[in-house]
């Protein structure tokens, strides 16, 4: 059980490289933020269902609301509401690349706050792990977006984290990380030690939240986006079931293990989503990014045998 944490982000990873791929395809036919809606309208069953079997199977009611857990909860949904939001406004400022370069501060700012506010001690093994995924998912992000070449353009990389969109980018980032807090919090309030159900309750509370503060959202701004999701519904499904299997994944890992460490070991994303670009689109990495990926190779190893 004590290592059971890193099977679970693992999954939910994968899970959600295929949830990613679906809102892809499906942010051509809609708007983003109706796209983003359908990971959490269409989750929101499987997630009930989720939390349905987790009460039969361990014979467990539904778990009291109180201010303990309302508060974190919904705390946590208005920010990754927020950083989605963010999310959209910045992939209009810069490309999908170099945007995603900007977010992967989620993983320091999980660090930094997790040590300095939540009490989350980070050992020194921990703190290597994270520093050398990290640059490797930086190194990928900048070849990706096409600032990985030269010393021009190197020069360019880092003056583009003196822009308007790096602001945008970074605040997304620490909305993400200071929502994963907040859902720990939430889960932990709890006091019991099915995690699974904790989780699965969380998961759920959070979910509808999203689905209801979003959707309100939509309707009054693009309200014919909701004929398009209903035409796309066999895509937006596909985007429901793997986004709500990977929030549990998510969930019942940061309430298992520190934030820091789930968000560290979480940048295996980006090796699945090369695999995905190499193997299904036959793309060839460059040098640079074959050392991106030895660098989070070596994060994540460093991670798993060194951290405490």
């Amino acid at each position: 059980m004590e290592h059971l944490w890193i099977a679970i982000v693992l999954a939910a990873a994968a899970l959600q490289t295929a949830r990613n791929a679906g809102q892809k395809h499906l942010g051509g036919r809609m708007s983003a933020l109706a796209a983003a809606w359908t990971r959490f309208g269409f989750g929101l069953p499987f997630a009930a269902g989720y939390l349905a079997w987790a009460m039969w199977r361990f014979d467990l009611p539904f778990p009291p609301l109180g201010p303990a857990f309302l508060v974190p909860a919904a705390l946590a949904a208005a920010l990754q509401v927020s950083a989605t939001v963010l999310l959209v406004v910045l992939f209009r400022l810069r490309n999908f690349a170099a945007g995603s370069t900007y977010v992967r501060s989620e993983t320091i700012f999980a660090a930094v706050l997790g040590a300095l506010v939540f009490g989350e001690a980070i050992s020194p093994g921990g703190w290597i792990a994270i520093a050398v995924s990290v640059a490797g998912v930086l190194l990928l992000s900048a070849v990706r977006s096409g600032l990985g070449a030269g010393p021009a353009r190197g020069a360019a990389a880092l003056g583009a984290f003196a822009s308007p969109s790096a602001g945008v980018g970074l605040a997304a980032g620490a909305g993400f990380a200071l929502a994963s807090f907040f859902i720990r919090r939430a889960s932990l309030s709890f006091e019991h030690p099915n995690f699974a159900w904790t989780a699965a309750a969380t998961l759920v509370v959070v979910l509808a939240l999203q689905t209801l503060a979003l959707g309100a959202v939509v309707l009054v701004v693009r309200p014919g986006d909701f004929r398009a999701i209903a035409r796309a519904w066999r895509p937006a499904l596909f985007v429901g079931a793997t986004g709500a299997f990977g929030s549990m994944g998510w969930f019942t890992a940061m309430t298992i293990q520190r934030v820091a460490y789930v968000k560290a070991l979480a940048q295996v994303e980006f090796l699945f989503a090369l695999a995905v670009s190499i193997l299904f689109f036959g793309e060839r990495p460059s040098r640079r990014e074959y050392a991106g990926m030895a660098l989070v190779a070596a994060g994540i190893a460093v991670l798993l045998l060194f951290a405490e």
